[in-house]
């Protein structure tokens, strides 16, 4: 059963429209604390990695608007970008500045060059092409010259600039080089790869970020696409139904949300009925330990 077939299912049981605007379970969307502060973020929101990386013509940016509306709708507001992904700051900053959501979203993106001078143009690119004058979470990508960016970054959230600021990467080989920043260095958040195919961040990167009151935010949940291909032509399993899970997709995200260390899962998605199944992943129970280790058996059998 693919992702499309399994909607059509949620729309039968009455656990959302597909017709008449989307419909969510009467539940309340998960959040979790950022751990250096005293605020709250929903636990699923939106990354922009090649989906929002789109022109100017309406039947591009027509589905992102819905996109956009549907997380703000339905409990949402993180949202992540960077310069490195093409058109995608520009668009979110037009799309929802035209929606009138700008403001009800938690906006990070990230600096992706190496310089002093060059780090800070980039970001003030990005204040410009998302429309905003406050930048939630500024994220250094890939670890790209970090230590230059994070001292530009330390001077920033003093004066307001940014609230938050953080360290991304997305493979097993950065880990170790994460790890010795978090170790020495004050950070907000931290941005990995977590998913059932890629179980290497709960072993160090996890509990070091609970201990540091590092908060995590949790990229490439569907591993590109792999794990929907992985399933293809099966349902989930009836047990699944015991923490609520009525898709693939809210299978695979109920896991990641179900670490306590994660803070908040950021699927990209294009299609606005693709949002609400993700952000259903954030209603109802989440799995038991033991339910995790045989989804992780499931998965991998």
């Amino acid at each position: 059963m693919d992702r499309r077939t399994c909607l059509q299912h949620l729309s039968a049981l009455g656990l959302l429209s597909l017709s008449s605007g989307w419909k969510l379970m009467d539940e309340t969307l998960l959040k979790r604390p950022i751990l250096s502060a005293s605020e709250w973020l929903p636990a699923v929101g939106l990354g922009t990695w090649q989906t929002f990386d789109v022109g100017s013509n309406a039947t591009e940016r027509d589905p992102l608007k819905a996109v956009l509306k549907t997380l703000v709708e339905r409990g949402g507001s993180v949202v992540d970008s960077s310069p490195m992904y093409g058109q995608s700051e520009k668009v979110v900053g037009d799309l929802s500045t035209e929606i009138n959501v700008n403001n009800k979203l938690f906006i990070a993106t990230k600096v992706w060059t190496t310089g002093e001078q060059e780090g800070i143009a980039q970001m003030n690119q990005s204040f410009n092409l998302l429309q905003r004058k406050t930048i939630d979470l500024m994220q250094i990508h890939n670890l790209v010259d970090w230590q230059t960016h994070l001292k530009t970054l330390r001077g920033w959230k003093e004066q307001g600039k940014v609230r938050y600021i953080g360290i991304t990467h997305y493979t097993e080989s950065a880990y170790n080089a994460m790890e010795q920043i978090m170790l020495r260095e004050p950070l907000d958040f931290i941005q990995i790869n977590y998913s059932l195919l890629s179980l290497k961040a709960q072993e160090r990167l996890f509990p070091l970020a609970q201990e540091k009151k590092i908060s995590v935010l949790v990229n490439q949940p569907f591993e590109e696409g792999a794990l929907f291909h992985r399933v293809k032509g099966k349902v989930p399993p009836e047990w699944a139904e015991e923490f609520n899970c009525h898709s693939w997709g809210q299978f695979f995200l109920k896991f990641i949300l179900s670490h306590p260390a994660v803070t908040c899962v950021i699927p990209g998605t294009s299609k606005p009925q693709h949002m609400l199944d993700n952000l259903s992943a954030g209603l109802g129970r989440l799995p038991s330990e033991k339910q995790r280790e045989e989804m992780v058996k499931f998965i991998n059998t």
